[in-house]
């Protein structure tokens, strides 16, 4: 069987997606960016549980869905959906000093994830997801 197009191309896939977030965010680097869009996963992901996370992963390319499950400690409780202000600042929580995410930062990595991924399939799985995952996911 010949190696599928989404994971041979996953390093130049990611690469684009993380120069769309530098740019959309107005950071300065990647590294700026990795951070913000792995902080803005993690907080998304806080508020799910597994199968629901799984079925959100499966829309993801592969790179992202690999940051999307580290680290993750499936002990922890899910927290519920709050207001954009407290999620975003649990986002810029993420990594303290090392961590410049804007305030847009969610917003910006939604926008930058929407161009990277099939939209209508993403919506369909967050549909399928607690109230709050559409919103979340707004650009």
């Amino acid at each position: 069987m010949t190696n599928p197009m989404q994971y041979r191309q996953a390093s130049a896939d990611f690469d684009r997606f993380i120069l769309d977030a530098r740019d959309t965010a107005g950071l300065q680097t990647t590294n700026q960016a990795y951070t913000m869009a792995e902080a803005v996963l993690r907080t998304f992901r806080r508020r799910l549980e597994i199968s629901d996370a799984l079925l959100f992963a499966n829309v993801l390319p592969p790179v992202l869905r690999a940051i999307f499950v580290a680290d993750w400690d499936i002990e922890e409780p899910t927290v519920p959906f709050s207001g954009r202000l407290a999620m975003t600042r649990e986002v810029q929580a993420f990594r303290g000093n090392h961590n410049v995410s804007p305030d847009s930062a969610i917003a910006d990595v939604a926008a930058a994830l929407r161009r990277a991924v099939d939209e209508a399939r993403l919506d369909r799985v967050l549909r399928r997801l607690p109230q709050g995952a559409v919103d979340f996911w707004r650009a």
